[in-house]
């Protein structure tokens, strides 16, 4: 029999649902929308109480596990809140900067134990403020983040953020602590509030983070200085930008890390970045190369931007012993962004004349410099066999691009007469294999002074 129509419908209440349903509702809030039913009344109070509930929430933003949970003898519940306390205004970083970190420390502990071995223990919120305080500036919370994670590291070598080395230059980063970076806040013209993130104790080259929007930077926009070497005015430093915050900055170098993406050689980071198809096999050699910017020996006013390459020749291990055979020479086309063309030619590489045989891989590093802010290198190697001295052959080196990061031109040249300046940018690209040095230049003493391609 139909109901009568003007029969007015009940009203429906989730208090009213039996228990299983109405916990797999309460298991799709967020957390804030689940603290909030323990004050809507005494049932919704004691289910959203349900342990399990909070074991999601746990590992979702504070990366808690079963066994960090047992040794801490709490609920998942009583667990979220007293971390929640602690690091409640941390909730949108935390988790991404702590599996970084766990993933970095799980990564190089196996690679390069002694890397970990200089971080420094978190620091306290008090210890955070008292920073604020002494430099007049906020910092942003995803860099208090990290910090109540690990305190950044030692001045030591090798440093975290990454290492260079040429025949005659090194650079090696370390992530500061909040001590130290704080007493190297800048506060002169050119580099107004910023603070330094990283530091070379070799070169003095440190990445800087914008606290503020001044002189032409974002806020929390974290750039390489480059001062001006054509103004007249100190203050004029153009900037590489390197990251636009310090999670974006700090989580995409972690990711190259432990991907691979940056090679670990003896015990250090090298910042070199191989895409996948530079790569080139001529019958059984195979040559790979991988590039960087060196943003210390580079300037934007004049334009002369650095590069560095480090290439790899392998020879198959399934190749015959009469494929062995021995590097004569090489050749190099050069092409910058304007479309202008170089050739160079040259005995050997490095001043040596390896020999490659049967699973045998050779590695050397050199560098280039160009003018306009990106180029490219390729060209082949001659090689000669050695059961058959009159046979030779050329091994091809697959096209390689340099392309320099963004930057940005210092607000104090924009602001001077452009009449002042006069920028040359007919300087050729050149190869630079006088300058080059197999793997022994990983272990070289580091000096104080720039490149000699550098003048």
């Amino acid at each position: 029999m139909a109901a009568p129509l003007d029969m007015e419908p009940s009203t429906l209440s989730l208090e009213l649902l039996p228990t299983d349903p109405l916990l797999l509702i309460l298991s799709f809030l967020d957390y804030r929308d689940l603290m909030s039913c323990c004050y809507l009344s005494r049932r919704l109070n004691q289910l959203s109480s349900h342990d399990p509930l909070w074991k999601r929430h746990c590992k979702k933003y504070w990366l808690i596990s079963e066994e960090e949970k047992s040794q801490r003898n709490q609920s998942w519940k009583a667990i979220f809140i007293s971390t929640y306390s602690d690091l409640g205004r941390y909730i949108r970083y935390y988790a991404t900067l702590k599996k970084a970190w766990d993933d970095l420390e799980k990564y190089l502990g196996q690679r390069c134990p002694r890397m970990i071995g200089s971080l420094k223990e978190s620091v306290r919120e008090e210890d955070l403020d008292a920073v604020e305080a002494q430099i007049g500036c906020k910092l942003p919370d995803d860099y208090r983040c990290s910090f109540r994670i690990h305190n950044g590291q030692k001045l030591v070598v090798p440093g975290l953020m990454g290492s260079m080395a040429l025949s005659n230059h090194y650079r090696s980063e370390d992530l500061l602590d909040i001590d130290t970076a704080a007493g190297g806040f800048q506060q002169r013209l050119g580099l107004k509030q910023c603070l330094p993130l990283t530091f070379c104790i070799h070169t003095g080259l440190s990445q800087y983070m914008a606290l503020e929007s001044v002189e032409g930077r974002n806020k929390y926009e974290i750039f390489y200085q480059c001062p001006d070497q054509m103004a007249r005015n100190p203050s004029a430093i153009d900037m590489f930008i390197t990251g636009t915050s310090y999670l974006e900055w700090f989580t995409s170098y972690v990711n190259k890390v432990v991907t691979g993406g940056y090679p670990i050689i003896r015990d250090q980071i090298f910042r070199y970045v191989h895409d996948k198809e530079c790569v080139a096999t001529t019958g059984d050699i195979t040559v790979s190369v991988s590039t960087s910017f060196l943003p210390e020996l580079s300037s934007v006013h004049p334009p002369h931007y650095f590069f560095t390459y480090r290439i790899r020749i392998e020879m198959s291990k399934d190749a015959l012993p009469e494929k062995a055979c021995q590097l004569d020479s090489r050749y190099w086309r050069i092409t910058n962004a304007k479309g202008d063309v170089e050739e160079v030619q040259g005995p050997g590489v490095v001043g040596e004349f390896p020999i490659i045989s049967p699973g045998r891989v050779y590695e050397y590093t050199s560098c280039t410099t160009f003018s306009t802010t990106s180029g490219y290198m390729e060209g082949y190697y001659t090689f000669h066999c050695l059961y058959y001295k009159d046979k030779f052959f050329n091994v091809t080196i697959p096209r390689f691009h340099m392309v320099c990061p963004t930057f940005k031109v210092s607000t104090a040249r924009m602001e001077t007469n452009h009449n002042e300046y006069a920028v040359d940018e007919d300087e050729d690209s050149t190869d630079t294999d006088e300058y080059e040095d197999r793997r022994r230049v990983l272990d070289i003493p580091a000096p104080s002074g720039r490149c000699p391609r550098h003048t």
